[in-house]
């Protein structure tokens, strides 16, 4: 147990690793939150409730004290974006301790969110992301046998952010035996662990054909035997930093670009569903969104393409 956190902290993060199921990355972020929350605290001089053991801050504080902390940190010029996340965090923290009568009452939920930006990320088109990922399997049917598996792994590994929409921690995460060929559909592993099935098209099917033998030749090469379906130049699964390396280096590559990451193509394939006439619904469950407001999104993008072509097209525009 950290020596800095109230035990209520503790058991917060325990509630959600092991009843909510959240990744070692969220509740990473969630920890690093609360801590710089309660050191700020702790550093004014003005805990609220003095705590019995002077190494840990107390939990209970004024609304206002909130107030000042989201104060500093737009001073620090963090982003609109950090400080909600950061608010929202000790929300979620206060509203279980209120529910397991370790708080009185909520302070955070008095705060007001900041307001932010409606960024819209940018879509590339159908044609520029199958330009992308074709380019990518001429360069694998091209390589040296030495090369062949990683550049194979490489197309695949584009095949299922753009064809089914996965996010990269997912893509890691798939193992052998969630991939269902003969029915062309995978077994994914989403947030908090909910699982869903989500179907795979015949250009993925086909760079998955050409990707197994060759995994098999790598894991036999490195004395390796691994549940992992993608997996690195010695055999270890892949890790979600690897994949967005690979991203930006075939786009950096083909395109010259080196802002696109593998959620630019979570993104391409849902506003390209959407753009054909595929159901918000539809697409909301083969995203793993559990709420419709996070797929909706989609719909501006949408919008906003079209009214790019009425613009360059419409001769009144």
């Amino acid at each position: 147990m950290s020596q800095t956190l109230h035990p209520a902290v503790e058991q917060f993060l325990e509630h959600l690793r092991a009843e909510r199921n959240y990744s070692v990355h969220t509740l990473r972020n969630y920890r690093s939150d609360l801590e710089a929350f309660f050191r700020a605290v702790k550093s004014s001089g003005a805990e609220g409730v003095p705590s019995s053991r002077k190494s840990r801050p107390s939990i209970s504080v004024h609304y206002l004290k909130i107030r000042e902390y989201l104060g500093q940190l737009y001073a620090q010029r963090r982003k609109p974006a950090t400080v909600a996340r950061k608010l929202a965090a000790l929300r979620s923290f206060y509203r279980y301790a209120c529910r397991e009568g370790l708080a009185k009452e909520n302070p955070a939920k008095l705060v007001a969110s900041p307001r932010l930006p409606q960024t819209l990320p940018d879509v590339m088109t159908a044609e520029e992301t199958n330009q992308l990922i074709d380019a990518v399997g001429k360069i694998a049917a091209s390589v040296q046998p030495g090369a062949a598996a990683l550049v194979a792994r490489d197309r695949l590994i584009l095949e299922f952010l753009y064809g089914s929409g996965l996010r990269v921690s997912e893509l890691t995460g798939l193992d052998q035996n969630q991939v269902d060929q003969a029915e062309t559909m995978l077994l994914v592993r989403g947030k908090g662990k909910k699982e869903r099935i989500v179907p795979f098209g015949s250009r993925a099917l086909a760079a998955l054909e050409d990707y197994s033998p060759l995994r098999r030749e790598l894991l036999e090469k490195n004395g390796v035997e691994t549940e992992a379906l993608f997996v690195n130049a010695r055999g270890g699964r892949l890790t979600t930093r690897s994949v967005l390396r690979i991203v930006k280096k075939y786009s950096i590559l083909l395109r010259g670009d080196s802002t696109l990451h593998p959620h630019s193509l979570r993104h391409a394939f849902a506003t390209h569903l959407l753009g054909e006439g595929a159901d918000l619904r539809a697409i909301q469950e083969l995203l793993g969104h559990s709420s419709l407001s996070s797929t909706q999104k989609y719909t501006r993008i949408s919008i906003r393409q079209l009214m790019e072509v009425y613009d360059k097209t419409h001769p009144r525009a």
